[in-house]
């Protein structure tokens, strides 16, 4: 259960302190809000991860744990009661954030102007599949980065969030999605299944490269 709860803190730390920088920046509106906000969302994962990496692994995401159930890293049961938790963390991040600023629209992720659906969908798979690649290679029990692992995945997702946010303000973890939208509604809400069908396509597509990329059998080896 610890862990469980563990993903559930560290996913609210991530979507208030990401998703409140987002409003407190008003990112968007200016190049420095945009940095601001990158810098927030992973610096929340790099201290989230050395806070309760030692206990869940620290995914809060649950593309992540799609991607290291898939790769055979973690139980089906622990991966549903991971994302059930992770959901339920984002709820409660979105729900202080909601109290704070009740007008804010909350960070909430939705297909930014000018940019079609089918773009927003395939940003959503190609920066979900580099983050989550990033996350399966560092955590790698013989091939990973190991104490410097968290530093990388945060690192990774400032640099997705400065690509990314022009086309749909930045998700890559479907969780930090559903709070804001859910609670925010409207776009956000109308949008929210861009950011659960893109996520998800993108960690499967990671796991499955990864396996590629450290697969010993002998075709390979040849």
């Amino acid at each position: 259960m610890k862990k469980y709860l563990a993903e559930m803190v560290g996913t609210m730390v991530l979507v208030l302190m990401g998703c409140g920088t987002a409003v407190s920046l008003n990112c968007g509106v200016d190049t420095a809000s945009v940095v601001g906000t990158a810098a927030a969302f992973g610096l929340a994962v790099v201290g989230m991860a050395y806070a309760i990496g030692g206990i869940s692994g620290c995914h809060i995401n649950p593309a992540i744990t799609l991607g290291v159930w898939l790769s055979k890293r973690m139980s089906g049961k622990d991966a549903l009661m991971y994302v059930l938790f992770q959901t339920i963390g984002a709820f409660i991040g979105a729900g202080i954030l909601m109290a704070l600023a009740p007008e804010s629209g909350l960070g909430a992720n939705a297909v930014q102007p000018g940019i079609t659906t089918c773009t927003a969908v395939v940003a959503e798979v190609v920066f979900t599949f580099v983050f989550v690649l990033v996350v399966l290679g560092t955590t790698d029990a013989e091939k990973g980065a190991g104490n410097l692992a968290g530093l990388a995945i945060g690192l990774t997702l400032i640099l997705v969030h400065l690509v990314c946010i022009h086309y749909t303000g930045t998700s890559v973890n479907p969780a930090r999605s559903i709070g804001p939208a859910v609670l925010a509604g409207g776009k956000a809400l109308a949008d929210l299944w861009i950011f659960i069908v893109g996520p998800f396509a993108g960690a499967a597509l990671a796991a499955g490269v990864w396996k590629a990329l450290t697969c010993e059998c002998c075709k390979c080896k040849k």
